[in-house]
């Protein structure tokens, strides 16, 4: 089995003459020496890259949205703002191998003629951001980057920008907002911003895992990346498991492996003692699948045909002795917290969904509350809010209302919550 991203990650990561040993920078040199920006997006296209960040929509076609006619400068930003509850892929890609990824990002870059890129990093990732500064300036040290890379007409400057905190930098005109110094709310779309985006210039926005492919298939081609998939979705992805079982952690297996591999095999089943209850496949905001969906392909098709989204692909697992009420109300409250305040379904509606999950996980629960709760998840969903941070926050509260009702019930009910203090 053929494993692209992680099969020369190291800790520490690879230096850039270790990493042109195995092959790195070839791709850029590939694509600014022998190939037409032009040549490389449709390249890209034709692999049927989907963006790994959660959205699953075609990197290539994307790209060709740029405008290639018109003068003045354009960007290219990794989103590399990791934090989705659960999902910890990208950490493992910058921390492991971050020449890879600049690697990837020249290539990008040079396909929409972009003139700078930066990495919009995580406050919280301070390895990560220490690996990065150091190969970005290798990069220039042997002319990857900076003016005339390769000898060639093709210039492009990189930089890390590291976020402060916000969940909300997760959609990528909010990250822009913040790039530019300004609060991390949402734009209207359109204009989208691959026409106006950083400084109402032409952008790219792509996440970091999206970007790390993008060398392997410059340099072996679409079909082979085609060909490492199990589905109509193609290559490789990182998957992750948390949760109760024995071996927690990520792998680069090929897409659309089942749910039940995922779990039983690689993550070695349930720790003696727990029961699989259901999974949360690709995030927090996405939502619960149960014990039937277990042979499930975990790609974008397989995982919205089930009623949930396969998101970062990261899963996290609920186990039989863990409430799924207060579960729930640990993810609403970090929603809540982490609203912009921009519109006013998801800066009222979200605290207010908090506060009747914290009530009923305290014993102070109405039945009326489970209504109120679904209609919330409703008036909270796609549609209705500016952005998909509040329809997001509504996945696993609408599926817990299906799959976990009882539970819900017996808190009401008995006016206490039945696992005592597992998870609150």
């Amino acid at each position: 089995m053929e494993r692209p991203l992680t099969q020369h990650i190291t800790f520490p990561p690879l230096g850039l003459r270790q990493y042109e040993a195995v092959g790195g920078y070839q791709a850029a040199r590939k694509a600014i020496r022998h190939m037409t920006p032009p040549e490389v997006t449709a390249l890209v296209k034709e692999s049927n890259l989907k963006g790994r960040g959660g959205a699953g929509f075609s990197t290539g076609m994307k790209w060709s949205f740029v405008p290639m006619d018109v003068s003045g400068p354009k960007y290219l930003v990794a989103n590399a703002d990791e934090m989705e509850p659960g999902t910890f892929k990208d950490r493992w890609l910058l921390e492991g191998n971050p020449h890879q990824l600049i690697e990837g990002m020249i290539v990008s870059a040079f396909a929409i003629q972009a003139t700078e890129s930066f990495v919009f990093l995580r406050w919280a990732y301070k390895a990560a951001a220490e690996e990065i500064r150091k190969a970005i300036q290798e990069a220039y040290d042997a002319g990857y980057l900076g003016k005339n890379i390769l000898g060639s007409d093709y210039s492009l400057d990189m930089h890390l920008h590291t976020g402060v905190g916000r969940y909300m930098c997760g959609e990528e005109t909010a990250l822009l907002n913040s790039l530019e110094g300004k609060r991390a709310t949402p734009r209207a779309k359109p204009p989208f911003p691959q026409v106006s985006g950083l400084f109402g210039k032409p952008t790219i926005v792509n996440n970091v895992e999206t970007l790390s492919y993008i060398p392997h298939i410059v340099n072996k081609g679409a079909a082979w990346f085609q060909s490492l998939s199990h589905t109509a979705d193609g290559g490789t992805k990182i998957y992750g498991v948390s949760g109760k079982v024995n071996k927690p952690g990520a792998w680069e297996l090929p897409m659309g492996v089942t749910m039940r591999e995922l779990i039983e095999e690689h993550a070695g089943g349930m720790k003696n003692g727990y029961r699989f209850r259901g999974v949360l496949p690709g995030g927090a905001s996405t939502d619960f699948l149960v014990e039937e969906h277990m042979d499930v392909k975990m790609d974008f098709a397989g995982v919205a045909a089930a009623g949930s989204r396969l998101g970062t692909g990261t899963m996290v697992v609920l186990d039989d002795q863990t409430c799924p009420v207060g579960f729930v109300h640990n993810l609403e409250h970090f929603f809540a917290q982490e609203s912009c305040g921009f519109c006013t379904p998801c800066r009222e509606g979200l605290p207010w969904t908090e506060k009747l999950l914290w009530a009923i996980e305290q014993g102070q629960g109405r039945e009326e509350d489970l209504a109120l709760l679904a209609s919330h998840a409703t008036l909270l969903g796609p549609g209705n809010t500016f952005c998909a941070l509040a329809p997001g926050a509504m996945e696993p509260l609408q599926s817990a209302l299906k799959y976990f009702r009882d539970d819900f019930e017996r808190h009401i009910k008995e006016q206490k919550c039945p696992y005592g203090d597992h998870i609150h």
